[in-house]
Protein backbone atom coordinates (compact mmCIF):
# COMPACT_ATOMS: atom_id res chain seq x y z
CA UNK A 1 0.00 0.00 0.00
CA UNK A 2 1.32 3.44 -0.94
CA UNK A 3 1.95 5.96 1.83
CA UNK A 4 -0.28 8.99 1.48
CA UNK A 5 1.57 12.22 2.20
CA UNK A 6 1.15 15.98 2.32
CA UNK A 7 4.41 17.85 1.71
CA UNK A 8 4.95 21.25 3.35
CA UNK A 9 7.81 23.15 1.73
CA UNK A 10 9.63 26.44 1.29
CA UNK A 11 10.84 25.30 -2.13
CA UNK A 12 13.37 27.58 -3.84
CA UNK A 13 14.61 25.40 -6.74
CA UNK A 14 14.29 27.54 -9.84
CA UNK A 15 14.98 30.87 -8.12
CA UNK A 16 18.38 32.25 -9.19
CA UNK A 17 21.09 31.62 -6.61
CA UNK A 18 18.82 29.64 -4.27
CA UNK A 19 19.22 26.21 -2.69
CA UNK A 20 17.85 23.34 -4.77
CA UNK A 21 17.53 20.30 -2.52
CA UNK A 22 13.84 21.03 -1.83
CA UNK A 23 13.13 20.55 -5.54
CA UNK A 24 14.78 17.14 -5.38
CA UNK A 25 12.51 16.36 -2.42
CA UNK A 26 9.37 17.25 -4.39
CA UNK A 27 10.55 15.11 -7.32
CA UNK A 28 11.32 12.16 -5.03
CA UNK A 29 7.90 12.43 -3.38
CA UNK A 30 6.21 12.59 -6.79
CA UNK A 31 8.20 9.74 -8.36
CA UNK A 32 8.62 7.23 -5.52
CA UNK A 33 6.21 4.38 -6.38
CA UNK A 34 5.59 3.81 -2.67
CA UNK A 35 4.37 7.38 -2.09
CA UNK A 36 1.04 8.92 -3.01
CA UNK A 37 1.58 12.69 -2.98
CA UNK A 38 -1.82 14.26 -2.28
CA UNK A 39 -1.07 17.85 -1.31
CA UNK A 40 1.76 20.39 -1.40
CA UNK A 41 1.61 23.40 0.90
CA UNK A 42 4.04 26.29 0.83
CA UNK A 43 5.61 28.38 3.57
CA UNK A 44 8.08 31.26 3.71
CA UNK A 45 11.64 30.20 4.44
CA UNK A 46 14.28 29.69 1.77
CA UNK A 47 12.18 32.06 -0.33
CA UNK A 48 8.97 34.04 0.07
CA UNK A 49 5.74 32.06 0.10
CA UNK A 50 4.38 33.42 -3.20
CA UNK A 51 7.60 32.45 -4.97
CA UNK A 52 7.53 29.04 -3.28
CA UNK A 53 4.02 28.45 -4.62
CA UNK A 54 5.01 29.49 -8.16
CA UNK A 55 8.15 27.34 -8.04
CA UNK A 56 6.26 24.30 -6.73
CA UNK A 57 3.76 24.60 -9.56
CA UNK A 58 6.58 24.94 -12.08
CA UNK A 59 8.30 21.82 -10.78
CA UNK A 60 5.06 19.84 -10.90
CA UNK A 61 4.59 20.92 -14.50
CA UNK A 62 8.09 19.71 -15.32
CA UNK A 63 7.28 16.43 -13.57
CA UNK A 64 3.95 16.20 -15.42
CA UNK A 65 2.12 15.75 -12.13
CA UNK A 66 -1.17 17.31 -11.04
CA UNK A 67 -1.04 17.88 -7.27
CA UNK A 68 -2.90 20.68 -5.46
CA UNK A 69 -0.60 23.45 -4.22
CA UNK A 70 -2.03 25.59 -1.40
CA UNK A 71 -0.23 28.69 -0.21
CA UNK A 72 0.54 29.13 3.47
CA UNK A 73 2.26 31.38 5.98
CA UNK A 74 4.17 34.41 4.71
CA UNK A 75 6.21 34.69 7.91
CA UNK A 76 6.84 33.09 11.32
CA UNK A 77 4.21 32.95 14.07
CA UNK A 78 5.70 35.66 16.28
CA UNK A 79 6.85 37.94 13.45
CA UNK A 80 4.46 37.36 10.53
CA UNK A 81 5.48 40.62 8.86
CA UNK A 82 9.06 39.44 8.46
CA UNK A 83 8.35 38.30 4.94
CA UNK A 84 11.09 37.44 2.45
CA UNK A 85 11.55 39.52 -0.68
CA UNK A 86 9.91 38.07 -3.79
CA UNK A 87 12.46 36.08 -5.75
CA UNK A 88 10.54 34.99 -8.87
CA UNK A 89 7.79 36.50 -10.97
CA UNK A 90 4.36 35.27 -9.93
CA UNK A 91 3.14 34.24 -13.38
CA UNK A 92 1.19 31.30 -14.75
CA UNK A 93 -1.50 29.37 -12.91
CA UNK A 94 -1.78 30.31 -9.25
CA UNK A 95 -2.10 28.03 -6.24
CA UNK A 96 -5.36 26.38 -5.28
CA UNK A 97 -7.83 28.45 -3.24
CA UNK A 98 -7.60 28.41 0.53
CA UNK A 99 -4.84 28.46 3.11
CA UNK A 100 -2.26 25.80 3.84
CA UNK A 101 -3.05 25.28 7.53
CA UNK A 102 -6.73 24.72 6.77
CA UNK A 103 -5.92 22.37 3.87
CA UNK A 104 -3.59 20.34 6.10
CA UNK A 105 -6.15 20.11 8.90
CA UNK A 106 -8.97 19.15 6.52
CA UNK A 107 -6.95 16.44 4.77
CA UNK A 108 -5.74 14.89 8.02
CA UNK A 109 -9.09 15.01 9.82
CA UNK A 110 -10.97 13.67 6.80
CA UNK A 111 -8.55 10.71 6.68
CA UNK A 112 -7.63 9.92 10.29
CA UNK A 113 -4.55 7.73 10.67
CA UNK A 114 -3.88 7.72 6.93
CA UNK A 115 -1.89 10.88 6.12
CA UNK A 116 1.81 11.38 6.80
CA UNK A 117 2.86 15.02 6.97
CA UNK A 118 6.34 15.73 5.62
CA UNK A 119 7.68 19.15 6.60
CA UNK A 120 10.83 20.35 4.84
CA UNK A 121 10.54 24.06 5.68
CA UNK A 122 9.77 26.13 8.78
CA UNK A 123 6.97 24.54 10.81
CA UNK A 124 4.61 27.54 10.70
CA UNK A 125 1.87 25.84 8.67
CA UNK A 126 1.96 22.62 10.69
CA UNK A 127 1.80 24.49 14.00
CA UNK A 128 -1.03 26.71 12.73
CA UNK A 129 -3.01 23.64 11.64
CA UNK A 130 -2.60 22.25 15.17
CA UNK A 131 -3.70 25.55 16.70
CA UNK A 132 -6.76 25.67 14.45
CA UNK A 133 -7.65 22.06 15.21
CA UNK A 134 -5.69 20.27 17.98
CA UNK A 135 -6.99 16.89 16.77
CA UNK A 136 -4.56 17.11 13.84
CA UNK A 137 -1.70 15.89 16.06
CA UNK A 138 -3.39 12.59 16.89
CA UNK A 139 -5.12 12.16 13.52
CA UNK A 140 -1.92 12.38 11.45
CA UNK A 141 -0.36 8.97 10.84
CA UNK A 142 2.99 10.60 11.63
CA UNK A 143 4.97 13.75 10.93
CA UNK A 144 8.43 13.55 9.36
CA UNK A 145 10.43 16.75 9.72
CA UNK A 146 13.65 17.90 8.12
CA UNK A 147 14.87 20.00 11.00
CA UNK A 148 17.09 20.28 14.03
CA UNK A 149 20.72 19.64 14.91
CA UNK A 150 20.94 17.27 17.85
CA UNK A 151 24.54 16.14 18.28
CA UNK A 152 26.29 19.29 17.05
CA UNK A 153 25.66 22.94 16.30
CA UNK A 154 26.02 25.40 13.45
CA UNK A 155 29.02 27.41 14.63
CA UNK A 156 27.25 30.50 13.26
CA UNK A 157 26.08 33.11 15.76
CA UNK A 158 23.84 34.72 13.10
CA UNK A 159 21.88 31.49 12.56
CA UNK A 160 22.83 29.32 15.54
CA UNK A 161 20.19 26.64 14.94
CA UNK A 162 19.24 24.53 11.94
CA UNK A 163 17.40 26.91 9.58
CA UNK A 164 13.91 25.38 9.53
CA UNK A 165 13.66 25.39 13.33
CA UNK A 166 15.53 28.68 13.73
CA UNK A 167 13.21 30.45 11.25
CA UNK A 168 10.16 29.79 13.49
CA UNK A 169 11.17 28.28 16.83
CA UNK A 170 7.75 28.99 18.39
CA UNK A 171 6.14 26.83 15.70
CA UNK A 172 8.69 24.07 16.35
CA UNK A 173 7.91 24.17 20.07
CA UNK A 174 4.17 23.82 19.37
CA UNK A 175 4.78 20.78 17.17
CA UNK A 176 7.15 19.19 19.69
CA UNK A 177 4.56 19.62 22.45
CA UNK A 178 1.64 18.33 20.39
CA UNK A 179 1.92 14.61 21.22
CA UNK A 180 2.08 13.73 17.51
CA UNK A 181 4.19 10.84 16.23
CA UNK A 182 7.28 12.85 15.24
CA UNK A 183 10.44 11.84 13.37
CA UNK A 184 13.19 14.44 12.93
CA UNK A 185 15.81 14.14 10.21
CA UNK A 186 18.38 16.73 11.23
CA UNK A 187 21.67 18.13 10.06
CA UNK A 188 23.50 15.39 11.98
CA UNK A 189 22.64 13.04 9.12
CA UNK A 190 21.73 15.30 6.18
CA UNK A 191 25.25 16.77 6.11
CA UNK A 192 26.49 13.23 5.44
CA UNK A 193 24.51 12.77 2.21
CA UNK A 194 25.99 14.81 -0.60
CA UNK A 195 25.69 14.81 -4.38
CA UNK A 196 29.06 15.09 -6.08
CA UNK A 197 29.82 17.03 -9.24
CA UNK A 198 30.28 13.71 -11.05
CA UNK A 199 26.84 12.49 -9.91
CA UNK A 200 25.26 15.80 -10.92
CA UNK A 201 26.86 15.54 -14.36
CA UNK A 202 25.56 11.97 -14.69
CA UNK A 203 22.07 13.17 -13.75
CA UNK A 204 22.28 15.95 -16.35
CA UNK A 205 22.83 13.25 -18.99
CA UNK A 206 19.80 11.21 -17.92
CA UNK A 207 17.00 10.40 -20.35
CA UNK A 208 14.24 11.84 -18.20
CA UNK A 209 13.50 15.52 -18.87
CA UNK A 210 13.24 16.42 -15.19
CA UNK A 211 16.31 14.38 -14.30
CA UNK A 212 18.36 16.26 -16.86
CA UNK A 213 17.00 19.59 -15.58
CA UNK A 214 17.77 18.62 -11.98
CA UNK A 215 21.31 17.67 -12.96
CA UNK A 216 21.88 21.04 -14.63
CA UNK A 217 20.52 22.80 -11.53
CA UNK A 218 22.82 20.71 -9.35
CA UNK A 219 25.90 21.63 -11.40
CA UNK A 220 24.94 25.30 -11.20
CA UNK A 221 24.40 25.10 -7.44
CA UNK A 222 27.80 23.49 -6.92
CA UNK A 223 29.39 26.40 -8.81
CA UNK A 224 27.48 28.92 -6.66
CA UNK A 225 28.61 27.21 -3.46
CA UNK A 226 32.22 27.27 -4.65
CA UNK A 227 32.02 31.03 -5.18
CA UNK A 228 29.98 31.73 -2.03
CA UNK A 229 32.18 29.70 0.33
CA UNK A 230 35.69 29.86 -1.13
CA UNK A 231 37.30 28.34 1.98
CA UNK A 232 34.91 25.40 2.32
CA UNK A 233 36.30 21.86 2.38
CA UNK A 234 33.17 20.58 0.63
CA UNK A 235 33.78 22.04 -2.85
CA UNK A 236 32.39 19.93 -5.66
CA UNK A 237 29.29 18.67 -3.85
CA UNK A 238 26.18 19.78 -1.99
CA UNK A 239 24.07 18.39 0.86
CA UNK A 240 20.71 16.69 0.19
CA UNK A 241 18.85 17.75 3.33
CA UNK A 242 15.19 17.67 2.24
CA UNK A 243 15.19 14.56 0.02
CA UNK A 244 16.49 12.48 2.93
CA UNK A 245 13.38 13.37 4.95
CA UNK A 246 11.18 12.24 2.05
CA UNK A 247 13.13 8.99 1.73
CA UNK A 248 12.65 8.38 5.47
CA UNK A 249 8.89 8.05 4.88
CA UNK A 250 9.06 4.79 2.93
CA UNK A 251 12.64 3.70 3.65
CA UNK A 252 13.20 4.39 7.35
CA UNK A 253 15.75 1.58 7.38
CA UNK A 254 18.16 3.91 5.55
CA UNK A 255 18.58 5.74 8.85
CA UNK A 256 19.35 4.86 12.44
CA UNK A 257 16.87 6.28 14.96
CA UNK A 258 16.97 7.24 18.60
CA UNK A 259 14.16 8.25 20.94
CA UNK A 260 14.70 11.65 22.53
CA UNK A 261 13.06 14.47 24.40
CA UNK A 262 13.69 17.59 22.32
CA UNK A 263 13.12 21.20 23.25
CA UNK A 264 13.80 24.43 21.37
CA UNK A 265 15.43 27.51 22.88
CA UNK A 266 13.36 30.65 22.36
CA UNK A 267 15.54 33.34 23.90
CA UNK A 268 18.96 34.91 23.66
CA UNK A 269 21.89 33.80 21.56
CA UNK A 270 20.63 30.19 21.62
CA UNK A 271 17.25 31.06 20.05
CA UNK A 272 16.33 28.37 17.52
CA UNK A 273 18.74 25.73 18.83
CA UNK A 274 17.35 22.24 19.44
CA UNK A 275 18.37 20.52 22.68
CA UNK A 276 18.00 16.74 22.74
CA UNK A 277 17.91 14.65 25.91
CA UNK A 278 18.83 11.15 24.75
CA UNK A 279 19.95 9.71 28.08
CA UNK A 280 16.53 8.83 29.46
CA UNK A 281 17.76 9.31 33.02
CA UNK A 282 15.35 8.94 35.93
CA UNK A 283 13.21 12.05 36.29
CA UNK A 284 13.99 13.33 32.78
CA UNK A 285 11.06 14.28 30.54
CA UNK A 286 9.68 11.45 28.42
CA UNK A 287 10.70 11.20 24.78
CA UNK A 288 8.52 13.32 22.50
CA UNK A 289 10.04 12.28 19.18
CA UNK A 290 12.61 10.12 17.46
CA UNK A 291 15.69 11.64 15.86
CA UNK A 292 17.90 10.28 13.12
CA UNK A 293 21.41 9.55 14.35
CA UNK A 294 22.95 7.75 11.38
CA UNK A 295 22.40 7.14 7.67
CA UNK A 296 23.40 4.69 4.96
CA UNK A 297 24.49 7.44 2.57
CA UNK A 298 25.40 5.22 -0.43
CA UNK A 299 22.04 3.42 -0.30
CA UNK A 300 20.14 6.70 -0.08
CA UNK A 301 22.07 8.22 -2.98
CA UNK A 302 21.41 5.14 -5.09
CA UNK A 303 17.68 5.41 -4.35
CA UNK A 304 17.63 9.15 -5.13
CA UNK A 305 19.68 8.94 -8.33
CA UNK A 306 17.71 6.00 -9.67
CA UNK A 307 14.36 7.63 -8.98
CA UNK A 308 15.19 11.17 -10.15
CA UNK A 309 17.03 10.12 -13.32
CA UNK A 310 13.88 8.36 -14.52
CA UNK A 311 11.69 11.47 -14.10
Amino acid sequence: MRTRIALDTDVAMGAPGSDIDDGFAIALAAADPDIQLELITTVAGNTDVRSASALALNLLQRLDRAVPVVQGAAGPLMDPWRACATTVADTGPGPAPGRAAVAIADLVLDNPGQITLVAIGPLTNIATAMLLEPRVAAAAQRIVIMGGYFFGHQNDVRVPGEFNVWADPEAARIVLGSGADLSFVGLDVTYRVRMSQEQAASLARSQGAFGAYAGRCALGWIDILRERYPHSKEHGSFALHDPLAVAAVTRPQLLQWQDAHVEVALDGVARGITIADTLGTRGAPAANCRIASGVDAPAFLDHLMTTISAC
